[in-house]
């Protein structure tokens, strides 16, 4: 399963997923994290430089990209809750803390 999580410069869970300058993806298996890779999404900046439509879109190719089926957040937009359950991605809210540890918590 991989877990997509917004990461600050401490490894924690980032504010904001839609406006994430640094996203993770987490391949979990066997209730461990196989693999983890951390991208400059820099969602931050492009939030504000075009449309909701154009930016979420972005969001989706990443999300397809790395195969993501779950997204841990501490905020997202309605907007953004829409799309994700549109294309049947479980998003958990209210995630805080450790990004590693938020994501075996998540999946256990």
């Amino acid at each position: 399963m991989n877990v997509a999580v917004a990461v600050d410069g401490s490894g924690n869970v980032g504010h904001s997923w839609g406006k994430a300058a640094r996203v993770a993806v987490a391949q979990v298996a066997d209730g461990r994290i196989a693999a983890w890779d951390e991208y400059d999404v820099g969602w931050d900046v492009a939030h504000d430089a075009g449309t909701h439509g154009a930016h979420h879109a972005r969001v989706v190719r990443f999300l397809k990209e790395h195969a993501v089926e779950v997204v841990l957040a501490s905020h997202v937009g309605d907007g953004m809750v829409r799309m994700l359950n549109t294309m049947g991605v479980r998003l958990d809210l209210g995630v805080t803390g450790e990004a590693k540890q938020a994501v075996l918590h998540a999946v256990t």
